[in-house]
C-alpha cells in the first residue's frame, strides 16, 4: 500500500505550494513580534501584530507571483530554488520598507517595527528553504525504502564522477554506495557523502557493497586498466556502464539515458595514435579529394575525415546505390561548404572511372573499394579478380593518365602469406600499384608523376560483416554463437584510426611504400565471444552456447602484418612503420594481370587461381578445394 502511494505520488499543485509559503512566512512575521518584544502579548497587540503580520503577507504574495518561487519541485529542491527564495524575500522586506517608510513620511508611525522586518526575512528563509529540503530528504528515505535500487559504484572521484553521482541521485532506480580511485591521495576521503576506495580492492568492494552496476567516468582509463576491471566485474555478475565524453553531453549537460552499458568496442580500443594533423591538413586542405568504394565502412569513415580539412571538391565512388545515397545525405549535413559528386560507378568500367577523373582532376584518390569476405570470395574467384586486381590496375592507370599526385591503396593483414583467393587478391593488387610507380618514377618528369602507397592493417571494429555485429545478432537471437575454432586469433582497430592511418599515409607517403600500423596484441575470438555474452547478463555455454563450427575455406588461424623477408623501416611515429617488401618489374606483373581477362572470359577459375599463386609463391590456399593447385606446384 505504502509502495503504490510513493510511486503514485504526484507533484503538488502550485497553489498548495504557495499556500504552504505563505503561512511559513506569516509565522515567521509573528515569531519577530515575539522576539522583539520578549514574548509580551501586550506589547503585541499596542504594535499593531495583526496590521503587519497581513502586510508582509500581502507583499509576500506579490513577490511570489514575481519572481515564481513556487515553481520548483519541492522534491528536487537544490540551490536554483534557495537563491529564487533569496530574491522573493529580498523583494518582499523591500515592499514593506518602502510602504513602512512612506506611512511614516506621512503619518509619523510606521506600521511594522524595522526589527522584525529582518529577523523575518533571517527566519522566512531558513524556514522556507530547510521545509523544502525536508521533504526532499523524506520523499528520497521513503522512495528508497519502498523500492529496490540498483546499487551503483562510481570509478573515478574527479569532476566527471561528481556530476555522474549527482545525475544518478535524482533518479529513481539507483542509488551510489561508493567511489573506486586510482588516486592514492583520494582514497579515503568523502565525495558527496560517499566513501572513496581504493580500486585495488574492487573485488571485495563488489561483494561488500552488494553492487548491481559499476559506472566509468574516466575517459582515458586505458586498455589493460578498463579490461581487468570489467574482467572483475564480470566475474561477479556486475553490470558495467560509462558515460560519454564531455563533448557529447546533450547541451554540456550528463542525463541518465546517456549513462550507457559498455560495449565489446571499448574493451578492444587500445591506446588512440596521436597524430599531429599539421601534416594532413596541407594535403588535403583546398585540394581535390576523391575516395573509391565510399559507401563502405572505411570509404565513409575516410570521407568523413577528409571534410574535416576542407578540401576544394570530395568526390565519391561506389556502386552501392543505398549505401551511397545514405553517404551523400550524411555528408551534406556535416558540411555544406565542401562540394560533393556522389558517382554511382563501377571501378571495373575503364571508360566510366577516365571519365569522372578527366572532369574532376582529382589531386589525391583514396581507393577502398574492394571484395574483402574471405569465404565468399573463395566461391566466387573471377569476382575477387575482377574488383580487387582489374578494379585496382584500371583505377591506378587511370590516375597515372590525368596526372593524380597522390594514390593511396587500402589493403589487408590478409595480403601476407595469403591462404584465400581474397588475401592474395589484395597482395597482387600490392605489387602493381608499387610496380607501377617504380615505372612512373623511371619515366621521368618527377613533377607530375603519381605516387603510389599502400596501408596494411588488419579488422577494423563494427566493419560491415565483422564479427562483433555477427555475434551481437547472434547473442540478442538467443543462441548459438558461432566460433570458427577455439584457438583463431584477429588483429582489431577502431575504424577511426583506420582512417586516420589513411590519410597520414596519404600525406608522408612519397611513393611505393607500405605503411603498418602497430596493431598491439591478437585477441582470442572464443574470448571475445565470452566477454560480449557476459556483458550482455547471460553465461557462456549455460544460457548463450558457443558452437565451433570448423575454420571456412582460405581462412588461417592467425593473421599476420608482415613477410618474413620484409624490413622495417621507423617513422615519425613510433605506431606507424614502414615495410620494404619485395618488388617485381612493371612488364611482368602488367602482361600476367592482363592474362586475367581472358581467363574471366573463359570462366576458367582452377587456371585463374593457379596464374594467382604464379604472381604469389606464398599463396598456400588453407581448408579450400584450390589446396590441389598446390599439390600440382
Amino acid at each position: 500500500m505504502l509502495t503504490r502511494f510513493i510511486r503514485n505520488l504526484k507533484i503538488l499543485p502550485r497553489w498548495v505550494i504557495i499556500a504552504l509559503d505563505l503561512s511559513i512566512i506569516s509565522f515567521s512575521v509573528f515569531l519577530g513580534y515575539l522576539l522583539r518584544f520578549n514574548f509580551s502579548v501586550s506589547e503585541l497587540q499596542i504594535n499593531n501584530v495583526y496590521s503587519g503580520i497581513l502586510l508582509y503577507t500581502t507583499m509576500a504574495f506579490l513577490a511570489i507571483l514575481i519572481t515564481g518561487s513556487y515553481k520548483g519541485i519541492i522534491r528536487y529542491t537544490g540551490i536554483q530554488d534557495g537563491v529564487r527564495i533569496f530574491f522573493m524575500l529580498v523583494l518582499t522586506a523591500g515592499l514593506v520598507t518602502l510602504i513602512n517608510f512612506f506611512n511614516d513620511l506621512n503619518y509619523q508611525t510606521y506600521i511594522i517595527p524595522y526589527s522584525v522586518i529582518l529577523i523575518t526575512f533571517l527566519s522566512s528563509f531558513l524556514l522556507l528553504f530547510n521545509y523544502r529540503l525536508l521533504v526532499k530528504y523524506l520523499f528520497s528515505y521513503y522512495r528508497n525504502s519502498v523500492t529496490r535500487k540498483s546499487r551503483v559504484l562510481i570509478y573515478g572521484a574527479g569532476h566527471s564522477g561528481m556530476i555522474t553521482k549527482q545525475v544518478i541521485d535524482a533518479s529513481p532506480d539507483m542509488v551510489v554506495v561508493g567511489f573506486i580511485e586510482d588516486d592514492a591521495h583520494k582514497t579515503g576521503k568523502f565525495l558527496a557523502g560517499s566513501q572513496i576506495y581504493p580500486v585495488e580492492k574492487l573485488e571485495d568492494l563488489l561483494d561488500e557493497l552488494q553492487v548491481n552496476e559499476l559506472v566509468i567516468t574516466i575517459k582515458d582509463l586505458g586498455y589493460e586498466k578498463i579490461s581487468s576491471v570489467v574482467d572483475i566485474c564480470l566475474r561477479n555478475r556486475v553490470k558495467v556502464r560509462n558515460i560519454p565524453p564531455l563533448d557529447r553531453w546533450v547541451r554540456q549537460e550528463l542525463s541518465i539515458k546517456q549513462i550507457r552499458e559498455i560495449k565489446i568496442e571499448d574493451l578492444l580500443e587500445r591506446e588512440a595514435i596521436r597524430l599531429p594533423s599539421e601534416h594532413v591538413a596541407r594535403e588535403l586542405s583546398g585540394r581535390i579529394v576523391c575516395v573509391t568504394g565510399a559507401a563502405g565502412s572505411i570509404g565513409s569513415e575516410i570521407a568523413r575525415q577528409v571534410l574535416n580539412y576542407s578540401p576544394s571538391r570530395l568526390i565519391l565512388i561506389d556502386q552501392n546505390e543505398s549505401a551511397l545515397f545514405e553517404l551523400e545525405r550524411t555528408i551534406r549535413l556535416i558540411s555544406r561548404r565542401v562540394p560533393v559528386f556522389p558517382y554511382l560507378a563501377d571501378i571495373t568500367n575503364e571508360a566510366r572511372m577516365l571519365s569522372i577523373f578527366e572532369e574532376h582532376k582529382p589531386h589525391l584518390v583514396f581507393h577502398a573499394a574492394a571484395y574483402k569476405h574471405v569465404p565468399l570470395m573463395e566461391s566466387h574467384p573471377a569476382e575477387a579478380v575482377l574488383c580487387n586486381i582489374l578494379g585496382t590496375k584500371i583505377v591506378a592507370d587511370v590516375a597515372v593518365k590525368t596526372g593524380v599526385e597522390k594514390f593511396v591503396m587500402i589493403s589487408t593483414d590478409k595480403a601476407v602469406n595469403p591462404t584465400s583467393i581474397m588475401g592474395c587478391s589484395k597482395r597482387i593488387a600490392e605489387l602493381y600499384v608499387q610496380a607501377l610507380n617504380n615505372q612512373v618514377a623511371m619515366q621521368g618528369n618527377s613533377h607530375k608523376r603519381t605516387a603510389f602507397i599502400t596501408t596494411r592493417f588488419g579488422n577494423v571494429l563494427g566493419s560491415n560483416g565483422s564479427v562483433i555485429p555477427i555475434f551481437k545478432k547472434q547473442i540478442e537471437e538467443g543462441g548459438p554463437v558461432t566460433v570458427t575454432h577455439p584457438e583463431i586469433t584477429r588483429y582489431f582497430m577502431t575504424i577511426q584510426e583506420a582512417c586516420q592511418l589513411v590519410l597520414e599515409a596519404g600525406a608522408m607517403g612519397s611513393g611505393g611504400e607500405v605503411f603498418i600500423f602497430d596493431m598491439g596484441q591478437s585477441i582470442k575470438i572464443l574470448d571475445l565471444a565470452r566477454k560480449m555474452i557476459r556483458l550482455s547478463g547471460f553465461e557462456p555455454n549455460k544460457d548463450i552456447q558457443i558452437v565451433f563450427t570448423g575454420l571456412r575455406e582460405g581462412e588461417k588461424l592467425h593473421e599476420e602484418l608482415l613477410f618474413e623477408k620484409e624490413n622495417l623501416l621507423p617513422t615519425h611515429h613510433h605506431k606507424i612503420m614502414k615495410a620494404r617488401i619485395s618488388e617485381v618489374p612493371y612488364q611482368e606483373i602488367n602482361n600476367m594481370i592482363e592474362l586475367f581477362w581472358e581467363l574471366i572470359s573463359d570462366r576458367n577459375e582452377l587456371k585463374m587461381v593457379a596464374l594467382m599463386k604464379e604472381l604469389v609463391p606464398e599463396f598456400k590456399s588453407n581448408y579450400s578445394r584450390y589446396e590441389v593447385l598446390d599439390k600440382q606446384l
